[in-house]
């Protein structure tokens, strides 16, 4: 038993918030290693979580995974094994990990599970590896795992560089306290999207439109780079929803290679666009706020503090007719240790 205690490192246990994308990530330049044809700007959601335990123990014969407290899928195993493997690489180690890993939020839908995931993976599973990372190379090592994990390294607000390989990591563009946004995220169906983030990003160059939006993308980031650095509401909600339109319209206009049969992407629910229409109309009757969505059926609202109570009294009535659940963020924190490490 002795010699199966010594064979264990310490248990370390992190928390990621996932991150909301302002400037999207859609296309990659490299999909091996992550990189995206653009960078792109996010804030961290303070009112969903993943939290991560990561224990390393050379008496195990292979990683073992537990999401959400159940068996994992095999893709997903995979996937995590892999990350571990990349850890294990930088520590010159061989011992398999133990890894337990909780939502308070349902992952595929549209709130970047993934993000948070791998950020919480590579924090959790660096420091259980004796290994104490700066904050860019851990953004990068998250990148990694899952591109936009490496926007919930930073506190706050993110931007994540190009870059071509180390050099492609996310770094703070403002604290959290810079600005007290208020973000209220609603979904419907907690049933995971039918088509992947990963697929999505396989087909988006198909999309004639693609192009098109690339080339306007370096105005959209100067854009809402100022805006959040300037808090000006109304400059940032109007670039944001418009960017989130684009993104979707390529999705609706890509090939699925491997499924031939579908015109298109569409993760939109019909409470999605209803729930559109009903921002539109709020803000034509005075209540001043915007709507994005990234790779799901979700739609998160912004709106600055001072009508968050008038927005989830519009929203509580929508919901009535609409259905579905609501989660209210802030500006969140980083990725950080929470136990052990």
């Amino acid at each position: 038993m002795g010699e199966g205690v010594k064979s264990r490192l310490p248990a370390v246990t992190a928390m990621a918030h996932p991150n909301l994308a302002l400037v999207k990530y859609w296309g990659q330049r490299d999909a091996a290693r992550q990189l995206p044809l653009n960078a792109s700007i996010s804030v961290n959601l303070s009112g969903a979580t993943t939290t991560t335990t990561v224990q390393f123990d050379a008496a195990l014969e292979q990683d073992e995974l537990e999401l959400n407290g159940a068996p994992p899928s095999p893709a997903a195993l995979a996937r995590v094994s892999a990350h571990l493997q990349r850890i294990r690489d930088l520590a010159g180690s061989t011992a398999c990990a133990r890894v337990r890993s909780r939502n308070s939020f349902p992952a595929g839908i549209g709130i970047a599970s993934s993000a948070a995931g791998f950020a919480a993976l590579t924090l959790a599973g660096t420091r259980a590896a004796g290994l104490t990372l700066e904050a860019r190379e851990l953004s990068a090592l998250a990148r990694l795992g899952s591109g936009s994990a490496c926007r919930s390294i930073p506190d706050g607000f993110a931007e994540w560089l190009v870059g071509s390989g180390e050099d492609s990591y996310a770094v703070q563009l403002a604290k959290p306290e810079h600005w007290n946004l208020q973000i209220v995220t609603v979904y419907f169906d907690p049933k995971p999207k039918a088509i992947s983030s990963l697929e999505g990003h396989r087909a988006a160059p198909s999309s004639p439109f693609f192009e098109a939006r690339l080339q306007q993308l370096g105005e959209t980031l100067n854009t809402v780079r100022r805006a959040v650095l300037e808090r000006d509401f109304g400059t940032l909600g109007m670039a944001v929803e418009r960017e989130a339109l684009s993104l979707h319209l390529i999705a609706m206009s890509s090939r699925v290679a491997e499924q031939p049969q579908l015109s298109g992407i569409y993760y939109w629910q019909p409470q999605t666009l209803a729930l559109i229409h009903a921002v539109q109309r709020w803000r034509t009757e005075g209540l001043e706020v915007y709507f994005t969505l990234d790779a799901g059926p979700a739609v998160h609202l912004l709106v600055e503090a001072a009508n968050r109570a008038a927005l989830l009294e519009a929203v509580g009535g929508a919901l009535g007719e609409l259905g579905g659940q609501v989660l209210v963020s802030a500006p969140g924190m980083g990725a950080r240790v929470v136990a052990g490490g």
